[in-house]
């Protein structure tokens, strides 16, 4: 396997853990899945996934990069590769690096608590000398001061520690969901911010529209 490529370390960080435990799977052979989950693109890409929750039509979705991978690529869990695909990628939208994943109900159960890590619904967009916190597969959690918008459209500059692999990381403030972890193109971490990517999918009436967190 290959790690996805583009995220620097950033020059400061806090509270960054040891790696995470392994994703396991439940007495009914589902595996459980949250935001700051490794998750395995077409059995070769390391990515995070940014969390889980269900879309306008009742589907189970979820979001990560989309360098990760594109429409049709096949999700399934790190360390819990023996389950099979979980899910697959649909859709995306490669200037604002995001990819929406559709999973399978009967193989995975969506939790809003992973390894620690609290989604509790969507936030609003993060401000200046907020503290943005992050749980990537890699590098597992740290958190960071805002900095403000990015030179790319629909991104804020956070100081949160990130490595390959964390690709995709939920960015939080206040246990809410803002953003997720993009490819660097500075000393910082860019996160792209959650409201511009859900906008882009209702604008475009694609799957992951209308997206609820599971809490």
């Amino acid at each position: 396997m290959r790690f996805a490529h583009g995220l620097l370390m950033a020059a400061v960080v806090a509270g960054l853990l040891p790696v995470l435990a392994p994703t396991v799977a439940t007495a009914a052979n589902k595996v459980v899945l949250g935001g700051g989950a490794g998750i395995v693109v077409n059995d070769e890409t390391l990515c995070t996934l940014t969390a889980i929750g269900t879309d306008n039509q009742g589907n189970l979705v979820g979001f990560t990069s989309a360098h990760c991978g594109g429409p049709g690529a096949q999700v399934a869990a790190e360390n819990a590769e023996a389950a099979g695909t979980l899910g697959v990628m649909t859709s995306g939208n490669d200037a604002l690096d995001y990819a929406v994943i559709k999973f399978d109900p009967a193989k995975v159960t969506p939790v809003g608590n992973y390894n620690g890590f609290v989604i509790n619904g969507l936030g609003p967009d993060p401000t200046f000398g907020q503290i943005a916190c992050k749980l990537g597969r890699t590098t597992g959690y740290s958190c960071g001061v805002t900095w403000g918008p990015g030179e790319q459209p629909g991104t804020i500059l956070s100081q949160i520690c990130g490595q390959p692999g964390d690709s995709g990381a939920p960015v939080t403030v206040g246990n809410q969901l803002v953003g997720m972890i993009h490819g660097a193109f500075s000393n910082e971490l860019p996160t792209c911010v959650i409201r511009y990517i859900l906008a882009d999918l209702t604008a475009k009436g694609r799957p992951g529209a209308g997206f609820v967190p599971v809490s």
